[in-house]
């Protein structure tokens, strides 16, 4: 008998065609920004990660422009005749935050000449001597697009008249005369509270 040729099958192989990747994207370098100062800083203010994290992903518009604003104000002080102890005046802002009065240094004006005009138009308080100037504070907030630098000089002030009862402005929630204990823990502001502990030891010392 004849042997049966096998039968050869052919097996066909079907190619695949691998894509190449794309390129990743280069990543842009991280260009440092000029340190600038701190903002002040509440002393209620807490910030977790998640917040830091969120300002991370949801980025605001990048700064164009920097802006300096010089402001200057006073740590505006009496002492009370009972107990001797040292008084502090604090206004209370439009958000109930306690503070000093303070404000924009206007054209052709000195930080000391704005010291006293803020602490007339803000406390009503005319009868006041300046007596040294304490330190200056640096403030930073975003204006949409632009970076306003505020820097304020601080003045340890003191009232002259117990009798000159202080008076607020309309858009303020509150002023009043704090004992020096009281007024630290009432202060919003670190940086402020620091200098409120070199003017009680200023008064101490005499000045």
């Amino acid at each position: 008998m004849a042997k049966k040729k096998k039968r050869r099958v052919k097996h066909s192989v079907t190619r695949l065609e691998v894509k190449p990747r794309k390129a990743a994207q280069p990543i842009p370098p991280v260009v440092e920004q000029p340190k600038v100062p701190e903002a002040l800083p509440l002393k209620s203010e807490r910030v977790s990660a998640v917040t830091r994290l969120s300002a991370r992903m949801f980025r605001k518009p990048t700064i164009q422009e920097v802006v300096r604003e010089p402001t200057a104000g006073g740590i505006v002080f009496r002492i009370n005749k009972t107990d001797n102890d040292i008084e502090i005046l604090l206004i209370q802002d439009s958000k109930g935050r306690w503070t000093i009065p303070k404000g924009h240094i206007e054209h052709g004006e000195t930080a000391k000449q704005t010291a006293i005009r803020e602490i007339g138009e803000e406390a009503g308080l005319f009868h006041i001597d300046v007596l040294l100037w304490l330190g200056k504070i640096h403030f930073q907030y975003r204006r949409i697009d632009k970076l306003v630098l505020m820097t304020t000089q601080i003045y340890l002030v003191k009232s002259l008249d117990d009798h000159e009862k202080p008076t607020k402005e309309q858009w303020m929630r509150g002023i009043k005369w704090f004992k020096f204990n009281d007024a630290i823990e009432a202060i919003e502001y670190e940086d402020i509270e620091k200098l409120m502990w070199v003017a009680k030891n200023k008064i101490r010392q005499g000045v």
